[in-house]
């Protein structure tokens, strides 16, 4: 058992507590040792009995817990609240935006024991008369059930990206000599999957059985001629959209996909752009070769260290950006508006400026940049008064609170943002998670140009989670002269591996290695914090 299943096992424990009313201390314990356990690098499965009660914030009693489900696979106090907690409304719990206390509500005074009856019950408007609900209530938890509801099936693409190149081993391996493709959602590195899909060049072969694990994702194994595998690969390699495009009538057996192409007048266009947007009028522009690669990246910006919420200090995340091969690190823990993520005082910030000075002394030439993620406040101004925001050499400026609002009213908190001269980037612009929370809506040409008017670069959230700058807006951007910052937003040290899907959105979207702010060199880099801060 994992830490993240330990976790996970005492944030139930608590929320079942909280749902059922017991004591707020032990609630209070639970929900602790969630939060301590989810934050250690080192698995607790390797740690004595009398180390785990010497961990802070562990304790002797949560200790015993911790014992019981590593010997044992579960909790018996954790057990005995799901067996008096109807299936229906745990499930319920996992709805963003509303807490035990709220399902407890629904549960003991409308008798809500799902999410469907819970659905049902906002559209028959009986949420509004609940204490503690009203009308506003009712319509985000509707919104939020609907939106799940529409995303079950789907998986974000690095949730599957590994069984996905399992199963084309795997099935290599049972299919010696033949050749086997992945193909569809998977290899366009679609954000979003429903289905992974292999192509066989065998039309005849016998298929063998696959394993998929505990994903329930649809698996598609499809077969052709191996003298036509090229011209089915693209067919099952696009959007339906983007080969209409092609005449398929030409070169069926042609070599490769670059022989189709090429016999329908077009250059090349790699997997990722096949969505039938504007990417032939992209390839009329420009060269595949000069599309953003990994390898392209010279330094990783917009990162966080346990100045703030990280999981590593601030040398060790330098350390293992170094040894990565990049050159230079900009840390960005939060600032003080973000209390819940221990956000710097402006005391603290002097703190790690000072410690950034040392190392940047002591692992010379790797360079770390002094850089902050500014809280966007509700009026669009940035946190800190202006000394502090100069001490930095740049800014991410990102919306954290105060999701909730129109298309006018996030524009215009961005557009004041934008044109504040202290902003350098600007951060996941519209803050959706995908499959979990749509991004408030906001104007992007506006935004697009007023970057473009204020020389902002646009941060591309490289977290599979976010991808944010949405890739559909990558070449509005970069036509505009508005540079992308590929960042990891990394918490901890396995988050600078997040850059690859931050390029893979990026190249979909068309987005150019000379149009991509952390492929500048160090040098090139200081230079331009210098004489944008001037």
């Amino acid at each position: 058992m994992q830490n993240k299943d330990l976790a996970h096992a005492f944030k139930l424990t608590g929320q079942l507590m909280e749902l059922h009313g017991e004591n707020p201390f032990k609630i209070r314990s639970y929900s602790n040792a969630a939060f301590r356990i989810g934050r250690l690098d080192q698995q607790l499965s390797n740690v004595s009995y009398d180390d785990l009660e010497s961990i802070d914030g562990i304790g002797k009693s949560v200790a015993a817990k911790i014992v019981e489900l590593l010997e044992t696979g579960s909790m018996q106090f954790l057990e005995g609240m799901v067996a008096k907690t109807p299936v229906g409304v745990i499930d319920m719990m996992s709805i963003k935006g509303i807490g035990p206390k709220k399902i407890a509500t629904i549960w003991k005074d409308l008798g809500v024991e799902s999410v469907g009856e819970l659905l049902y019950a906002c559209n028959e408007n009986r949420l509004v008369e609940l204490k503690g609900f009203g009308a506003k209530t009712q319509e985000q938890i509707k919104k939020m059930i609907e939106f799940r509801l529409s995303n079950e099936g789907l998986f974000h693409f690095a949730a599957i990206e590994g069984l996905a190149n399992d199963l084309l081993e795997e099935l290599r391996t049972l299919l010696p000599n033949i050749r086997v493709e992945l193909a569809g959602q998977v290899r366009r590195k679609c954000e979003v999957v429903d289905t992974i899909t292999l192509l066989v060049g065998d039309a005849s072969v016998e298929l063998p059985e696959l394993t998929t694990g505990e994903i329930p994702v649809r698996v598609e194994v499809l077969q052709c001629p191996a003298e036509n595998f090229a011209w089915h690969w693209l067919q099952h390699s696009a959007d339906p959209a983007h080969l209409s495009k092609l005449n398929w009538e030409n070169e069926p057996s042609a070599a490769d996909e670059a022989a189709i192409y090429q016999a329908n007048g077009h250059p090349y266009i790699v997997p990722e752009m096949r969505e039938g947007r504007s990417e032939f009028e992209w390839a009329a522009r420009h060269s595949t070769d000069d599309l953003l690669t990994l390898e392209n990246l010279k330094g990783s910006l917009h990162n966080h260290s346990t100045w703030s919420d990280g999981r590593h200090s601030l040398k060790e995340m330098a350390v293992y950006c170094r040894d990565m091969g990049l050159t230079y690190l900009g840390i960005c823990d939060h600032s003080r508006a973000a209390f819940y993520a221990n956000g710097l005082s402006a005391e603290r910030v002097a703190e790690q400026q000072a410690e950034i000075d040392r190392l940047n002394v002591e692992l010379a030439p790797f360079k770390i940049f002094k850089g902050i993620e500014s809280d966007i406040l509700n009026d669009g101004s940035l946190d800190y008064e202006a000394p502090v925001l100069a001490s930095f050499d740049f800014i991410v400026a990102s919306v954290h609170s105060n999701l909730k609002m129109d298309r006018e009213k996030a524009t215009n908190r961005l557009l004041t943002a934008i044109e504040n001269p202290y902003t350098t980037i600007l951060g996941h612009p519209t803050g959706r998670l995908l499959l979990s929370r749509e991004g408030y809506p906001i104007h992007h040409e506006a935004i697009i140009d007023a970057c473009a008017a204020n020389g902002v670069v646009i941060e591309l959230n490289a977290n599979p989670l976010r991808l944010d700058l949405d890739w559909r807006w990558v070449d509005y951007a970069q036509n505009k002269g508005v540079m992308i910052s590929i960042n990891p937003d990394a918490h901890h040290t396995d988050g600078f591996h997040h850059h690859r899907y931050g390029v893979f959105a990026a190249r979909k979207g068309g987005l150019l290695r000379a149009n991509t702010f952390n492929t500048l060199s160090t040098q090139e880099l200081e230079a331009y914090f210098i004489q944008r801060k001037a």
